[in-house]
């Protein structure tokens, strides 16, 4: 038996990277597939750079978002998600928030990278879109991925980071500025697991140095949170915390109810009224039908 990470992740087909850096294309076994880019894990070699992965070791966190009968692993033993959204196109905020909320219920470290910010117009007017979350506490990052990626450097430094964000953001001008060999390493990864029509669907992890990795995800169109609680997802607002079991009813789920706390906050300006519209319409969604 050995011992690996998963490096990529493409549908059923697992990279799998040993201590000495080898490398292996590795199957699940049986049919149902519970692994992610980022676990370690222990698997049997069955040819030459083949194996079948035979257990995963207890992780730190798992990011990964669901629907209502199927959750998606995203990503094993990150410590940290960074959410890349841009001055141009237009992002979702909804997104953002759904982002946000997984990465609490996982207690890891969140930030937004805002890039194209180059494009001085437009970057203003998304600074001020994300004006709720710097009121609610989260680093906001400008930078513009052609020009000053070196920036994120120390921000990554001594992390496992997980880059999320919807398509056209920039996360792979990111990568690619941050790592010039990524695009090689990924028509390697491609070639080895024989796997090229899965790129659209992948995850891979590169190594920034020793002691810090990044994870890149494809880009996200929706992020399901249905396999959490309404309590998980207040909890994931972070500025609601200190308001949760103030409201006049204890089973108040701040829709409309009379005497709710988060309303009050609103009302003093101690949440941000855009923070409670997200969270009543993510709530709605996600635990409105359970």
């Amino acid at each position: 038996m050995l011992a690996g990470q998963v490096i990529a992740a493409y549908g059923r087909h697992y990279l799998v990277e040993t201590g000495d850096g080898s490398r292996y294309a590795c199957f699940p076994r049986g049919k149902k597939s519970e692994v992610a880019c980022g676990d370690r894990v222990k698997f049997a070699r069955t040819a030459d750079e083949q194996g079948v992965i035979e257990a995963v070791d207890a992780r730190s966190t798992l990011f990964s978002r669901s629907a209502a009968h199927r959750q998606k692993l995203i990503a094993a033993n990150v410590s940290q998600l960074a959410i890349v959204v841009a001055a141009e196109p237009s992002f979702s905020e909804e997104l953002i928030n759904r982002c946000l909320v997984a990465a609490e219920y996982q207690d890891m470290q969140a930030l937004i990278l805002l890039n194209k910010c180059d494009l001085k117009e437009a970057a203003a007017a998304a600074l001020a879109r994300l004006e709720p979350y710097i009121q609610a506490g989260y680093r906001v990052i400008q930078l513009s991925a052609l020009e000053s990626a070196d920036a994120l450097r120390p921000i990554f430094a001594r992390q496992a980071t997980v880059l999320v964000g919807q398509s056209g953001m920039g996360k792979s001008t990111i990568i690619n500025a941050l790592l010039p060999d990524a695009r090689v390493a990924t028509r390697e990864i491609s070639a080895f697991l024989a796997s090229g029509r899965h790129t659209t669907t992948q995850a891979r992890l590169y190594r920034l140095d020793a002691d810090s990795t990044l994870i890149d995800c494809p880009g996200l169109q929706e992020f399901g949170l249905h396999h959490l609680s309404q309590q998980d997802i207040e909890s994931g607002f972070i500025e609601f915390r200190h308001f949760l079991g103030q409201c006049r009813f204890q089973n108040c789920r701040h829709q409309s109810e009379p005497g709710c706390a988060l309303e009050r906050a609103v009302a003093e300006g101690k949440v941000h009224p855009r923070r409670l519209d997200m969270f009543r319409r993510i709530s709605l969604a996600e635990t409105g039908r359970k």
